[in-house]
């Protein structure tokens, strides 16, 4: 086996861990079947990371990256607030359309994570993450557009954390995002609305 930096290592054992829970199920999956998906031998895995736990956090902050990312690169100042917003809002739509079992196992994790003792703390984190980054990317638009709210940014980030997951849970247990648009049109339009005259 190839030797390989550490931190490129915990990257390989997390995606497949990802490919493992996905096809398995988060409960059904252990160390060893993610060893065996990556190609690795036990030691390498707890070289890697002191517990399970451990990795079930680089899952949930790994799925939220490579999300977070694609929606960052989509939310450039356009003409306006709303379809900045709106532009946003379609990329993550896109990536829930497009990987829809990665979007599945987010609330899997959070279910295993509030139901297995000592693993509670991996939920909360994970929807903290959520909230920070939605804050943060409302500031990062604050300071790219010149606008002011007229509601407290972690308010507004926390709302927006819900209303997103809501709408992807609705559409992983429905299977139809037909509706979506309209949704999406509706809050970006509510966000662009919050603007406050200076």
């Amino acid at each position: 086996m190839a030797r390989m930096p550490s931190a490129q290592r915990r990257r390989q054992l997390t995606e497949a861990a990802i490919r493992a829970m996905n096809r398995d199920g988060v409960a059904r999956t252990t160390t060893r079947s993610i060893c065996a998906e990556a190609g690795v031998s036990l030691s390498v895995f707890h070289y890697c990371f002191d517990s399970k736990q451990a990795l079930v956090e680089s899952v949930i902050r790994t799925i939220t990256d490579d999300y977070v990312t694609v929606v960052r690169e989509a939310i450039r100042p356009r003409a306006t607030l709303q379809e900045t917003v709106r532009a946003g809002f379609q990329a993550y739509w896109d990536h829930v359309s497009d990987r829809p079992g990665e979007h599945m196992l987010t609330y899997e994790l959070t279910q295993y994570a509030l139901r297995e003792p000592g693993f509670e703390h991996l939920a909360r984190r994970q929807y903290e993450l959520y909230r920070d980054t939605y804050a943060e990317l409302i500031e990062q638009l604050r300071q790219d557009m010149g606008f002011e709210l007229g509601v407290p940014v972690p308010v507004l980030a926390r709302y927006l954390a819900a209303m997103t997951d809501g709408l992807t849970l609705n559409f992983l247990v429905l299977g139809d995002d037909t509706s979506a648009a309209d949704v999406l049109d509706m809050i970006a339009e509510h966000v662009a609305g919050l603007v406050v005259s200076p």
